[in-house]
């Protein structure tokens, strides 16, 4: 965990001090849920693209998809798919998620789904376990993916 925190430090570091000012650029997409609060869906900067952590809200109605683990997993890697979409990017650009679940016992339903979006090289990923989530979600999955060009 400590080389791959220290790789994103690193870039952020040669980002900030190169010659031109670092860009910082928020990426929204009317598409995606709107946020639950003060951030934004995704930021760009150094290269990188960061997606805040979705839940499995259905942009549509504004309410989680389903009351299942498995379900919210599908709807929030669909968010987050939706999100890297705008920004011009696939899941192969992902380099690294983060998943939270309220129940480690949900662990095994999650990586069924979870492979489904990341088959060919799948990022690196954490998962821990927590004890509550926003709107009551099972889930939150966030993503780092690498900007192209």
């Amino acid at each position: 965990m400590r080389r791959r925190a220290g790789w994103i430090a690193a870039a952020l570091l040669a980002a900030a001090c190169s010659s031109q000012t670092p860009v910082r650029r928020p990426r929204v997409t009317p598409a995606a849920p709107t946020a639950v609060g003060p951030y934004c869906q995704a930021i760009e900067g150094a290269g990188l693209l960061f997606v805040s952590g979705q839940i499995g809200i259905d942009p549509a109605t504004g309410e989680l998809s389903s009351p299942e683990t498995r379900g919210q997993v599908e709807q929030a890697l669909k968010n987050v798919t939706i999100i890297l979409e705008a920004a011009g990017l696939t899941c192969d650009d992902v380099v690294k998620t983060t998943v939270f679940l309220v129940d480690l016992e949900d662990y095994a339903g999650m990586n069924e789904v979870y492979a489904r979006s990341f088959k060919n090289a799948p990022p690196a990923r954490s998962t821990v376990q927590v004890a509550k989530l926003p709107k009551g979600a099972r889930v939150e999955i966030e993503a780092i993916a690498m900007m192209r060009g």
